[in-house]
C-alpha cells in the first residue's frame, strides 16, 4: 500500500492536470442523472448521452417516462446494451419515486438502492454528481487504478470503496471518482495504458506497466 505521503503526491498531480473534474453523463437534474446512470451499467457514457439526447428533451421526470411508456422508452435506449431490462428498470424506479417520494430522487444511499436497478456504484454516483456528497462509485475503471496505484488489494468494489476513503485525504474523495474514470478511461486503459503520457508513471509499479512502456 502506498504512504500517505506519496497518496497525497499523486492526488495533487490529478487536482493541478484538473481541478473541477466533471460527470460525462449528460443530464438535466437529478431524476435524468439517475436514469443516465441506470443506463450506463456495461455502456459507454457516449453512446448513454446519443440516446438520451432525445429521450430527456420529452420525459425528464418520472411523470413524463411513466407517460412515455416502456415501448416508447425502449425505442429511444435500443442502442444501449441491456436495453430491455433497463427499460423496465426505469420504468419501475420512476412508479417508486411517485409512490414512495413524490417523484423526487431521494438524498439518501438505502432509499436510492431500494429502488428498481439501482445498486450501491449507481448510487454513489448520483449522491457524488448531484447532491455533492463525498462518495466513491467503484466501477472498472476505479477498481483498476486503485490497484495498479497501490491504493487498495481489495479484491470485490466494496472492498476497494472502503480502502480508498480509508487512504485518500477527506478533501479528495468527492473529486477521486471523477479523476480515477477519467484517468482510466482515457490513459491508464485497461488493454492499452498510456505510460508515456501518464502523469504518475514515476508512482506506478504494476505489471501492466513494465510489459508496455
Amino acid at each position: 500500500m502506498r504512504s500517505k505521503t506519496q497518496i497525497l503526491e499523486i492526488m495533487q498531480i490529478f487536482e493541478a492536470q484538473n481541478p473541477n473534474p466533471k460527470c460525462e453523463l449528460a443530464y438535466k437534474n437529478a431524476y435524468t442523472l439517475l436514469v443516465a446512470v441506470v443506463l450506463s451499467a456495461q455502456s459507454t457514457d457516449k453512446g448513454v448521452n446519443k440516446a438520451t439526447k432525445s429521450l430527456f428533451e420529452i420525459a425528464d421526470t418520472p411523470k413524463k417516462m411513466l407517460e412515455l411508456g416502456i415501448d416508447g422508452l425502449k425505442n429511444h435506449i435500443k442502442t444501449i446494451g441491456l436495453y430491455n431490462n433497463k427499460a423496465k428498470n426505469i420504468i419501475l424506479l420512476s412508479q417508486e419515486l411517485l409512490s414512495k417520494y413524490g417523484g423526487f430522487v431521494p438524498e439518501d444511499r438505502s432509499k436510492l438502492e431500494g429502488l428498481a436497478g439501482v445498486g450501491r456504484k449507481t448510487a454513489n454516483v448520483v449522491l457524488n454528481v448531484w447532491f455533492n456528497q463525498a462518495t466513491l462509485a467503484v466501477d472498472t475503471h476505479v477498481f483498476r487504478i486503485a490497484h495498479r496505484l497501490g491504493f487498495s488489494k481489495g479484491k470485490t468494489p466494496l472492498e476497494v470503496e472502503q480502502d480508498l476513503l480509508k487512504v485518500l485525504p477527506k478533501h479528495y474523495i468527492k473529486n477521486a471518482n471523477h479523476w480515477f474514470v477519467l484517468f482510466g478511461r482515457y490513459t491508464c486503459k485497461a488493454l492499452k495504458p498510456d505510460c508515456q503520457n501518464c502523469p504518475v508513471a514515476t508512482y506506478c509499479h504494476s505489471k501492466d506497466k513494465i510489459a508496455t512502456a
